[in-house]
């Protein structure tokens, strides 16, 4: 049982860190196309990765937060900061690469998110909106960042939404007691797909306005 435990652990360290580099090149692409230089490539790749955590373990009371006491997420961040930088014409021929590197750490970040906040005791519905904040806060802080309308606040595709219903799984899961790795690697999936759906199908929330 400690070996599962363990490996557990290890898969778990392994998909935040691939949920780290993968919203640090969504940041990095980003830099590169406002034509910043390689500190500000840099700076917009950690603050993408690690800012929708920071906010997350403060908030459950896990200090430090875990980005800060581990130096591998930084360093994966960074790393992510310079591959974009060497190599951005190679990732810019990806479709839309922003936001797919984005999608693909929303939908990391929002489930491991919520899965954490549950080992710190909360409930199933405060570990939910956790994991939308998990999944959210890289892209608002990057967005900031470079003076631009975060995508969350857009009305564009569906962003907040897809995070919502990925954590919602786990969360849900965690409610009735059923397993919840099972239930991350489906509200992952489930975000990830809701979310690129959305990108290029063009599905989004109603909005209000004055009716003719």
């Amino acid at each position: 049982m400690r070996v599962d435990s363990e490996w557990v652990q290890v898969a778990l360290l392994t998909f935040d860190l691939i949920g780290t580099f993968v919203f640090a090149l969504s940041g990095g692409v980003l830099a590169v196309r406002k034509q910043l230089d390689l500190f500000g490539v840099l700076v917009l790749a950690c603050a993408a990765a690690v800012s929708g955590g920071i906010v997350r373990d403060v908030l459950i009371g896990a200090h430090p937060p875990a980005s800060l006491a581990d130096w591998r997420y930084l360093v994966v961040a960074m790393a992510a900061g310079l591959v974009t930088f060497r190599w951005h014409g190679v990732i810019e021929r990806l479709r839309n690469p922003v936001q797919l590197f984005d999608a693909a750490g929303l939908a990391l970040f929002a489930v491991l998110g919520t899965g954490k906040a549950l080992a710190f005791g909360l409930s199933p519905f405060a570990a939910m909106l956790l994991g939308i904040i998990t999944g959210i806060g890289g892209g608002i802080a990057r967005d900031l960042l470079v003076v631009r309308t975060p995508v969350v606040l857009q009305q564009t595709e569906l962003y907040a939404m897809a995070a919502l219903v990925g954590s919602g799984i786990v969360a849900l899961a965690a409610a009735f007691h059923l397993p919840q790795h099972p239930a991350m690697v489906l509200g992952a999936l489930a975000c990830f797909g809701l979310r690129f759906m959305s990108i290029r199908r063009g599905w989004k929330l109603p909005v209000a306005g004055p009716r003719e």
